[in-house]
């Protein structure tokens, strides 16, 4: 018996909503319903060029110095990687360098080049890495015409994710890394909540594309997400080539 009175009330109930919907559908609103005014979008200047910094960037490196950065083995010393000519160039074995200042979202842009005396070959070639927050590396090498593991080369979210396509230049030419990164989120648990996201634009190609960051880019082993601070350095890698760099620059997000 309740089976048979059920289905009219379903029925019933599905009749009465469909002038409800129907009227919805209806509405016509005028074009300034859907405007607003308020907040007020911030005026920016963007630089004379699309690489040059914009007027609310912070300029990292701009070629007169290395004091926005710091040895990354000891925070205290001054970057001892060799300043020549507006470039800067790793010095092997010195270890790695990273920014005084911390970051969470951001636009990055970084220039780069491999060097011209063409020595190894796969990871051993022309080797650096860029790393947000000092855990997500967007892989520095020479990949031209040289063959390593696809997550592994030039713009690949070291060890996850390969770049859509190989933008490489040639060894001393410069390389552009336009990088749009969102930062992970973790709960007051320390559980991760939103994983860190990457767009990476190289040479003006795109080859991330908000992608997301399984966890910090490991050498060995599955990336595993450990909470950590909103703001964190930016880490270059000494990886032991005269890998170059110059005209790097920072906005906040």
């Amino acid at each position: 018996m309740n089976r048979i009175l059920t289905f009219p009330l379903v029925a019933v109930g599905l009749i009465v909503s469909l002038p409800a919907f129907s009227q919805q559908k209806d509405i016509k609103l005028p074009p300034e319903a859907t405007e607003f005014w308020e907040p007020v979008v911030r005026q920016v200047t963007p630089g004379d060029q699309n690489t040059m910094p914009p007027s609310d960037a912070i300029v990292i490196f701009d070629g007169k110095n290395l004091d926005n950065f710091v040895s990354a083995k000891d925070e205290s010393s001054p970057a001892p990687w060799k300043l020549e000519d507006g470039v800067m160039t790793v010095t092997p074995r010195t270890g790695d360098i990273q920014t005084k200042e911390k970051f969470g979202d951001m636009q990055l842009h970084i220039e780069w080049s491999a060097p011209t005396e063409i020595k190894g070959e796969g990871q051993g070639r022309g080797n650096s890495g860029i790393f947000l927050m000092s855990h997500y590396e967007v892989q520095v090498l020479d990949s031209y015409e040289s063959r390593t593991y696809s997550n592994g080369q030039a713009a690949s979210i070291y060890k996850q994710t390969p770049p859509l396509v190989n933008a490489m230049k040639k060894p001393g030419e410069w390389n552009t890394y336009d990088i749009y990164f969102t930062a992970p989120r973790f709960n007051s648990d320390g559980m991760v909540v939103a994983p860190a996201r990457v767009t990476v634009v190289h040479n003006g190609v795109l080859v991330q594309n908000n992608t997301e960051i399984k966890g910090p880019t490991e050498y060995i082993g599955i990336p595993n997400y450990k909470a950590h601070d909103d703001a964190l350095p930016i880490k270059l890698q000494d990886h032991g080539d005269l890998v170059k760099f110059r005209n790097i620059w920072v906005r906040k997000l």
